[in-house]
């Protein structure tokens, strides 16, 4: 059997990629108001989270409070998946996106020293200090009950942990939006991904960064089930799209090749659509046949990974934030682009061929699924689910009026959420069997929700 085989098919062989790819749904379309919605929103009396008639939610592990291992919940709650543990029960990892600045937001922000265990099993000690305070945290939350019954910090050491994405073999990586050097303060380089398992066990992860997924300013990931291809983003101005092709599926530590997404016969090509820039529109729902392109020296000491994918043909994104794999696709965010920088939505169908040799003669298409012209149904687009009726439900990362917003496969945009303090929303997860919708609120303070109500079947 040849190792492309072997790739298309190893998780096919899994029941938790069974039950991954189960989630995901088939989507097209444009960006439109609809009338597919929930209802309007109504005013929550704890000034908190709009929601729609017959919905509520429950608030927990927020920044400060004390986990069960005993350090502080971090704060500055970003991505975040859910994983299954039994039937009434979910596992989430949460990201924290926090800088050395932030040190007082921190796990450690009340520890006089350092215990032996946590230097130790931190990725950075930033010469001993701690003040590292990015990382993950895992919690277990019973759906049933609507009650946490354990949260605990799971990677520590790392900077700026914004988002990430899930593995069919039950990981969450999570991935530095930073590209910080060693320095008088760093004992290490910063801007990798790490893989942290799923698990109820309290304890930290080993922090090994995936050095063969590059370094620049990651993002968030998405892994094709069908392939076990990862797919990363570059929060950029000038970002591209990315692949990393392992040398053994779901095994992302033994090395990989890393390549950067170009559109066919369009060598370089801007998919911003900024009038600025004087440029051809890149086209709403048409695809267009893509290639892939070799990078080289990818840990990029000089943070110039985009620039010299650039120069050798990839496409240029704005921002490239959330990103999703459904059922046959991989969508993915970008948060400013757009003639009105209200945000893009693109869609990647990998080939069926994605990896191998073939792929040349049968290659991925890229199409431009929504792009908003109307800020008030949606921007500053960011993390991305998918529902488990099929619907994209984005979360929106403007720190003035941030909402959950519905695409339906027309792509016609509704309202699920409107967050009524400033702050950024992230991390929208459903729990497997589709009864919570759990989501970040970033900051005053720091948590998580837990949103039920009569969700579409």
């Amino acid at each position: 059997m040849s190792s492309e085989t072997t790739r298309r098919t190893f998780l096919k062989n899994t029941a938790l990629a069974a039950g991954f790819l189960g989630l995901q749904s088939y989507m097209t379309g444009c960006g439109k108001g609809s009338s597919i919605d929930y209802g309007p929103l109504l005013e929550d009396p704890n000034k908190l989270l709009k929601l729609p008639k017959g919905f509520t939610y429950t608030t927990f592990s927020k920044t400060g409070e004390r986990m069960d291992d005993g350090l502080s919940v971090p704060g500055a709650h970003d991505g975040m998946a859910a994983f299954p543990l039994d039937e009434e029960r979910v596992i989430l990892v949460r990201n924290h996106e926090l800088d050395p600045k932030q040190f007082r937001k921190g796990p450690f922000a009340h520890q006089q020293d350092l215990s032996r265990e946590y230097l130790d099993k931190q990725y950075d000690t930033a010469r001993g200090t701690g003040v590292c305070g990015g990382g993950t945290s895992t919690l277990v939350f019973n759906t049933k009950t609507q009650t946490l019954e354990q949260h605990s910090l799971s990677l520590t050491g790392t900077l700026r942990n914004c988002s990430g994405g899930p593995t069919p073999w039950g990981t969450w990586v999570t991935c530095e939006e930073t590209v910080d050097r060693a320095n008088e303060q760093l004992d290490k380089d910063h801007g990798y991904c790490f893989e942290v398992p799923a698990t109820a066990n309290m304890g930290l992860a080993i922090p090994v960064p995936i050095k063969g997924m590059g370094r620049f300013n990651h993002e968030a990931i998405a892994v094709d089930p069908e392939s076990g291809i990862v797919y990363l983003t570059e929060d950029r101005w000038d970002g591209l799209l990315y692949r990393y092709i392992p040398n053994e599926p779901g095994k992302l530590l033994n090395g990989g090749k890393l390549q950067a997404l170009a559109i066919s016969s369009q060598p370089s090509r801007d998919t911003r659509n900024w009038p600025e820039e004087q440029l051809p529109e890149f086209p709403r729902q048409k695809a267009v046949s893509t290639e892939w392109i070799d990078l080289e020296d990818i840990d990029a000491p000089n943070d110039d990974l985009r620039y010299r994918g650039f120069s050798k043909g990839a496409a240029r994104f704005a921002r490239g934030e959330g990103i999703v794999y459904g059922n046959g696709g991989i969508y993915f965010a970008c948060t400013n682009g757009g003639k009105n920088r209200f945000g893009q939505i693109f869609k990647y169908t990998p080939s069926k061929f994605e990896g191998a040799e073939e792929e040349k003669r049968n290659p991925g298409t890229l199409e431009l699924f929504v792009e908003s012209d109307d800020s008030q149904l949606m921007k500053a687009c960011d993390n991305l689910t998918v529902a488990p009726w099929g619907d994209i439900v984005i979360c929106e990362d403007d720190n003035e009026s941030s909402a959950i917003v519905g695409v339906t496969p027309r792509g016609e945009l509704y309202h699920i959420a409107h967050v009524s303090i400033k702050s950024e929303l992230a991390g929208a997860c459903f729990s497997p069997d589709g009864s919570t919708l759990f989501v970040n609120i970033q900051n005053l303070p720091g948590q998580t929700l837990a949103i039920t109500g009569p969700w579409k079947k």
